[in-house]
């Protein structure tokens, strides 16, 4: 099952690569959320959904071997960008925002979104990212409804 938890974690390659995986796994669910996923707005909960809970068994489980938060488990900075991206249109503006503003929030951990990293176990490794993508989403929507997107 090790092997099944660190393929799901790090995105198969992504979560080796030695700096930058957190970006790198973002720009490829960016990627795969602009050129994939369809309007559907159930559809995209559904697999936003089934990522967040995948993320947190993975990260639970791989936390004996790799430590607490290890920077191999990427899966939550693809949960993160789903999150962004989640009932808007899909665009390449919006997507590109989506990452910076996902970035941003992800990197900087403002508004709490720190905080949420001492939770236990895998909800730690994916409620900050879940947390970034939602501020990310709320400006989002923001700017497009306000036409700016």
């Amino acid at each position: 099952m090790y092997r099944i938890y660190s393929l799901l974690a790090t995105i198969g390659p992504i979560g080796h690569v030695p700096k930058g995986g957190g970006s790198i796994a973002a720009v490829f669910a960016s990627l795969c959320w602009y050129f994939f996923m369809n309007d559907d707005f159930i559809v995209q909960t559904c697999a936003t959904i089934i990522v967040f809970f995948v993320g947190v068994w993975v990260s639970n489980n791989l936390e004996k071997h790799w430590g607490k938060d290890s920077n191999k488990i990427v899966i939550d900075e693809v949960l993160g960008m789903m999150v962004s991206l989640l009932f808007l249109p899909i665009s390449v503006e919006v997507v590109v925002v989506g990452f910076i503003l996902f970035r941003f929030f992800d990197i900087t951990k403002v508004l709490g979104i720190r905080k949420t990293e001492a939770l236990s176990k895998g909800w730690g490794v994916m409620v900050d990212d879940l947390l970034a993508g939602i501020f990310s989403n709320v400006i989002l929507q923001a700017l497009f409804y306000l036409d700016f997107l």
